[in-house]
C-alpha cells in the first residue's frame, strides 16, 4: 500500500480515483503546525531556534496518517508546488518521525501543477526528496514574519495606545496607500485651459483638432493657465483661416499580454469583474481542484500560486489549434510566442495559470460552474488564447493645421487611430485601473493644403486632480513592481489590512483609516528602515536567494535581527508624549486642514483659548483641547470629520431641544439637546450611527428614530416581560430579560411587530447560549504547573495575572498579558506562593475544631494567605474538596511530564535544544512523594 498525502480532501479523492486501489491519498488540511502565539518560539540567542506546535484540529488527522502507515510500505508526499507545500510536506514528516511511525518506509515528494489524470501519473513517475532549500526559505520567512509581530507590537501597544499590530510585509502595503493618502492631501489643484475646435473638411466631414501651439510656442497641456489667456486665444481662432499643414499615418502594431500570474490574474479579475484578490484565489482554488466531467473529477486550471508567465509547450500547440479552428489560421502567428516576467525578484518555478485543457471553450464550462466560477474560468481562457494569437496591426493618424489670424499663427493637431487587423482584439484587451485618454478616432481623408472650415470652438476650464487612491487591483500590481510580497501572500495581505481597520474599501478604492495613518507614522518616525520599499525588497530577495541554496537563513536572520532589535531597545525609554507630538507634526496636514476664514488651524472651536493637539486613548488616537479637563472638546484623527461635527438638524417636537449630530472620540453620534438642558450629574441623551448611515446623510427623522431606541415592543405572551428593540455594538436586535437576538435581513428595528419578535426569541433560546455572556473571566490557558494544576491568564478588575491552583500572581508591567509564556508563569506563581499567596481557607466553626485541626496538613500544599487577584465570583474549595485534591494534583504532573511532546524544535537547519521541552516538567518528580501521601490520607 502506497500513502499519498495532499492538503485539501477534494484533492484526495480526486486523485484517489486516479491512482487506484493500491493507493490511499489523505488530507492534511492545510498546515498541520506552527509557531505558537507566545513569547519564546523563535530564540535569536540560540541560533533562531524555533519551536513547532501541532495545531490540535490537526492532531487527529497526523494520528489516522501514521496508523494507516502501519501497513504501507511507501510515503508520497505530494501537497502543492510551492513554498508553502513544501513546507507542509516537511511538517508532516517531522510529526511522523517524532510518534515513531516511520519504520523502513520509502519516503517520496511529488509535486504537479495540474489536477489532472496524466499529471498526476506523470509525476508519480518523477519522485524526489524534500527541498531543503525551499525548507529553509520557509523558515526564514516564518521566523522573520514572527520576530517583527512579537517585538513590534508590543511596542506599539504601549507607546501607541489603541494601535492593534504591526507586520513585516502588511506595514509596507499599508504605507502605499498611506502615502497616497497624504498625497492628496497636500495636493494643490492648478487651473488651466484647453482650446478644442471642430473643423470641417472641403466634402463636409467634421473632426476635432487641438490648440498646441501659439506665436512660434508649443503649448503644452498646462501652459494656458488663466481665463484671460484662454480668452485671448480664443478670438484668435474665431478670427482665423486653417490650412491642412501636414498628415502623416503610421503603422503600429500592439502585441498581446502574457498569461496571467497570480498578482496579473488577480488585478484582472478586480477591474473585469470586480472581485477582492481573496475571492478570485477561493474561486482559483476551486477550478484547480476540478469538477465531475464525464465521471471523473478534472482540475480545470493549472496551479494559481505562480509568478511565471510561460506555459507548457504542449499548451501552447493546443491553443493555436483552438485559435485556428475558431478564429482562421491568420489569427495563428507564425512562431509560438514566448514570454519573461517584468515583475522585480521573479522565481518563475511554475506554469503561468492557464486552463488544463484549452478545447474546454467557456460556453461549454458554463452549465457546469456557477456564476463566479464560470466568469473567471472564462477570464483565465479567453487570456491565455489570447497571449497567442497574432497582434493586432494599427494606422496612427496625425493631422496638423496652420490657423492664420493676421500677423498670428497658431497651430492645431488631430490624431487618430485605426485598427487594420483586430489580431488578438478580437477576444480580449485587458482592463486598465484609471483611464487615459486616446483618441481612437478615424479622421476623415485630408491632403496637406487643403482649407478648412470651423464649425465651433469649446473653450473648457480644467482643474489638475490628485492621484487616484489605490485599488486592490493597483496595489496588487504596485507591490509587484516593487516586489513587495509574493504570489501567495497578495490576498492575505490586503485582508488583514481591512480586518484590523486599517484600510476601508469604497466605491472600489482604498482608503487610509485613522488607525492605519497613525500606526504607519510611528513606523514611519521610530522605525522608517523597515517600511521602506528598497529594504522589503531586497529582503525578499534574500528569502528567494534561500530558496535557491545561495545563503543561509540563519544568516539572514541575524543581519536583519541585530539592526532590528536595536532599534526597538532606542525606542523603549520614549515617553508616550515623545511619540504623540512626533506623529502631530507628521500628521498635521491630514488633523488640522486649512480654515476657510485663514484663522489658526489648531485653535480650538468651542473655549477658542486651547490649542488642538494629538491624543492617546484607550481605544485610539484622537485630537483634543490643550485645556482639558476644562474644555471637553475631542474629535477624530480626519481632516474631514470636522465638516460633520456639531450640525443641528432640527428640534425634538416633544422636549423642543436641539438635536445635534456630533463628532466624539469614538466616532459620531446623535446629541438630544445640550448639557445645560439637563439635571446636574444627568447626562443628554445619546445615540450612535449605525453602520451604512453616513453622519453627513442623517437627518432629523432618523435622529429621532434613533433616540427613541431602545424601544417596548410588547410584551412577551408567556411572561408577561418586555421585550425591546435596540442597536448595540454588533448591530439590530430584540431582547427578552437575558435573551438578546440579532436581527436578519429584511426585519427593522423601527417597526418590528411581537410576532416577529417572540419568533426570533424562541429560536435564539432554542439554539442556546453562543458564548459565555455572564460570569468571570474564565482566562487563557497556558499549561499545566507541575504541582498546582491547569495555568490560565486572566483580566483582574487591577490588572492581569496569572493562576493556578488558587494562587494569582500579576503579571508585571514588562511583561504583555496576550505574550507570558508558561514558563514565565510558573515561575510568577511559584514566587508569589513563597511569599504566601494563595487563597484563604473557609474559617473553621467553633464547633468542630478538632476536625478542623486534623485537615491541617492536607493544607499545606496550598501555603501562603492573600491572593493577589481573584476573579470575584470564584468558587472557593470547601474543606472536603481541599482534601481530596492531591490524587488530581498526581494527574497533574503526569500531564506536565508529558506535555512537552505537543511541541516540537526545528530540526532542519537549527540547532536542537531541550531545555524548552523540560523546563515545564522538572519539578514533577520532587511533587510526587507528598501527592502520594496526602491521597493516603484522604483515602484513610
Amino acid at each position: 500500500m502506497n500513502i499519498v498525502i495532499v492538503e485539501s480532501p477534494a484533492k484526495a479523492k480526486t486523485i484517489n480515483k486516479y491512482l487506484g486501489s493500491s493507493y490511499e491519498v489523505l488530507a492534511s488540511f492545510g498546515h498541520v503546525r506552527d509557531l505558537p502565539a507566545k513569547n519564546g518560539s523563535v530564540d535569536p540567542e540560540q541560533n533562531f531556534r524555533m519551536i513547532w506546535e501541532v495545531d490540535p484540529k490537526a492532531a487527529g488527522r497526523l494520528n489516522d496518517i501514521a496508523k494507516s502507515l502501519k501497513g504501507a510500505d511507501r510515503l508520497i508526499l505530494a501537497t502543492d508546488p510551492d513554498r508553502e507545500g513544501e513546507a507542509i510536506s516537511w511538517h508532516v514528516l517531522e510529526v511522523l518521525k517524532e510518534k515513531r511511525a516511520l519504520k523502513d518506509h520509502k519516503i517520496e515528494r511529488v509535486v504537479f501543477n495540474a489536477i489532472t489524470k496524466q499529471a498526476v501519473t506523470d509525476a508519480m513517475k518523477n519522485p524526489r526528496q524534500i527541498d531543503g532549500a525551499l525548507v529553509d526559505a520557509y523558515m526564514a520567512r516564518r521566523a522573520l514574519d514572527y520576530l517583527v509581530g512579537f517585538t513590534l507590537s508590543p511596542v506599539l501597544w504601549r507607546k501607541l495606545p489603541g494601535a492593534r499590530s504591526a507586520g513585516r510585509v502588511q506595514s509596507v502595503a499599508l504605507r502605499l496607500v498611506c502615502d497616497r493618502e497624504l498625497e492628496i492631501e497636500k495636493f494643490v489643484a492648478r487651473e488651466y485651459w484647453s482650446l478644442v475646435a471642430t473643423l470641417l473638411t472641403p466634402r463636409g466631414d467634421a473632426f476635432e483638432a487641438r490648440l498646441v501651439g501659439a506665436d512660434g510656442k508649443k503649448i503644452q497641456r498646462l501652459d494656458i493657465g488663466s481665463g484671460a489667456e484662454a480668452e485671448d486665444l480664443k478670438k484668435a481662432i474665431e478670427a482665423a483661416a486653417f490650412t491642412v499643414a501636414t498628415v502623416e499615418a503610421k503603422p503600429a502594431r500592439r502585441n498581446p499580454q502574457a498569461p496571467f500570474t497570480t498578482s496579473t490574474l488577480q488585478q484582472e479579475a478586480s477591474r473585469k469583474l470586480g472581485f477582492a484578490p481573496a475571492h478570485t484565489m477561493r474561486i482559483a482554488q476551486r477550478l484547480y481542484e476540478g469538477i465531475d466531467i464525464g465521471g471523473e473529477t478534472t482540475g480545470l486550471i493549472t496551479y494559481m500560486r505562480t509568478d511565471g508567465v510561460q506555459i507548457d509547450g504542449s499548451a501552447i500547440t493546443q491553443a493555436r489549434k483552438v485559435i485556428g479552428e475558431d478564429y482562421g489560421n491568420a489569427y495563428v502567428p507564425e512562431a509560438p510566442r514566448q514570454y519573461q516576467t517584468k515583475a522585480k525578484n521573479a522565481q518563475e518555478a511554475h506554469e503561468a495559470i492557464r486552463p488544463t485543457d484549452l478545447s474546454r471553450r467557456p460556453a461549454e464550462m458554463r452549465r457546469r460552474l456557477d456564476t463566479d466560477q464560470a466568469k473567471l474560468y472564462e477570464l483565465i481562457w479567453t487570456r491565455t488564447i489570447a497571449s497567442q494569437m497574432e497582434s493586432a496591426e494599427l494606422e496612427r493618424t496625425t493631422v496638423d493645421i496652420t490657423a492664420k489670424a493676421g500677423a498670428r499663427v497658431l497651430e492645431l493637431r488631430a490624431t487618430g487611430q485605426v485598427i487594420k487587423f483586430d489580431g488578438f482584439l478580437a477576444l480580449y484587451q485587458e482592463g486598465r485601473d484609471d483611464e487615459e485618454d486616446e483618441d481612437g478616432r478615424r479622421l476623415p481623408a485630408m491632403s496637406p493644403g487643403e482649407a478648412l472650415k470651423r464649425r465651433d470652438l469649446a473653450v473648457t476650464q480644467h482643474f489638475t486632480e490628485p492621484p487616484p487612491r489605490f485599488s486592490e487591483a493597483s496595489l496588487v500590481k504596485r507591490m509587484e513592481e516593487l516586489g513587495i510580497g509574493r504570489p501567495s501572500t497578495y490576498a492575505s495581505i490586503l485582508q488583514v489590512l481591512k480586518d484590523r481597520g486599517y484600510v476601508k474599501l469604497e466605491k472600489k478604492r482604498l482608503h487610509g483609516e485613522d488607525k492605519g495613518r497613525v500606526v504607519i507614522a510611528f513606523l514611519e518616525n521610530f522605525f522608517r528602515r523597515y517600511v521602506e520599499y528598497d529594504f522589503t525588497a531586497d529582503l525578499e530577495e534574500q528569502l528567494d536567494r534561500i530558496s535557491n541554496n545561495e545563503i543561509s537563513w540563519q544568516q539572514v536572520l541575524k543581519d536583519f535581527w541585530g539592526d532590528f532589535i536595536g532599534a526597538v531597545d532606542d525606542i523603549k525609554d520614549l515617553r508616550v508624549a515623545q511619540v504623540l507630538d512626533a506623529l502631530d507634526e507628521m500628521l498635521g496636514p491630514h488633523i488640522y486642514p486649512p480654515r476657510t476664514d485663514g484663522g489658526d488651524v489648531r485653535q480650538c472651536p468651542t473655549c477658542g483659548t486651547g490649542k488642538l493637539n494629538l491624543k492617546a486613548g484607550k481605544f485610539g488616537a484622537f485630537v483634543g483641547c490643550s485645556n482639558y479637563p476644562e474644555c471637553r472638546y475631542t474629535r477624530p484623527l480626519a481632516a474631514d470629520s470636522e465638516a460633520s461635527a456639531d450640525r443641528v438638524l432640527g428640534k425634538d417636537p416633544e422636549t423642543d431641544r436641539d438635536v445635534t449630530v456630533k463628532a466624539g472620540r469614538f466616532g459620531p453620534y446623535i446629541q438630544l439637546g445640550d448639557q445645560k438642558d439637563y439635571a446636574e450629574g444627568e447626562k443628554p441623551k445619546r445615540a450612535g450611527i449605525p453602520k451604512g448611515h453616513s453622519p453627513a446623510d442623517v437627518e432629523l427623522e432618523l435622529a429621532l428614530k434613533l433616540l427613541s431606541l431602545p424601544r417596548e415592543i410588547g410584551r412577551h405572551p408567556e411572561t408577561g416581560e418586555p421585550i425591546t428593540a435596540g442597536i448595540g455594538r454588533f448591530g439590530p436586535f430584540v431582547r427578552h430579560e437575558k435573551t438578546y437576538a440579532s436581527l436578519e435581513a429584511g426585519d427593522e428595528v423601527f417597526d418590528i411587530g411581537l410576532n416577529r419578535a417572540v419568533t426570533l426569541i424562541a429560536e435564539k433560546v432554542a439554539k442556546g447560549p453562543s458564548g459565555r455572556r455572564f460570569g468571570s473571566d474564565p482566562g487563557k490557558a497556558l499549561g499545566d504547573h507541575p504541582t498546582l494544576g491547569a495555568v490560565a491568564v486572566k483580566s483582574g478588575r487591577y490588572g492581569a495575572y496569572v493562576t493556578a491552583g488558587g494562587v494569582n500572581a500579576t503579571i508585571p508591567s514588562d511583561k504583555e498579558k496576550d505574550t507570558i509564556t508558561l514558563p514565565e508563569a510558573i515561575a510568577l506563581i511559584d514566587e508569589r506562593a513563597a511569599k504566601g499567596g494563595g487563597k484563604k481557607p473557609k474559617k473553621a466553626k467553633a464547633a468542630k475544631p478538632a476536625k478542623e485541626a486534623k485537615k491541617a496538613p492536607a493544607k499545606t500544599a496550598k501555603p501562603g494567605k492573600e491572593p493577589v487577584e481573584r476573579d470575584d465570583d470564584a468558587p472557593k474549595p470547601s474543606k472536603k474538596a481541599q482534601v481530596k485534591k492531591a490524587p488530581v494534583k498526581k494527574a497533574a504532573v503526569k500531564k506536565a511530564a508529558a506535555k512537552p511532546k505537543a511541541d516540537s524544535i526545528s530540526k532542519a537547519r537549527a540547532p536542537v535544544a531541550t531545555a524548552a521541552k523540560t523546563s515545564a516538567a522538572k519539578p514533577a518528580s520532587t511533587a510526587k512523594t507528598p501527592a502520594k501521601k496526602s491521597a493516603g490520607k484522604a483515602r484513610g
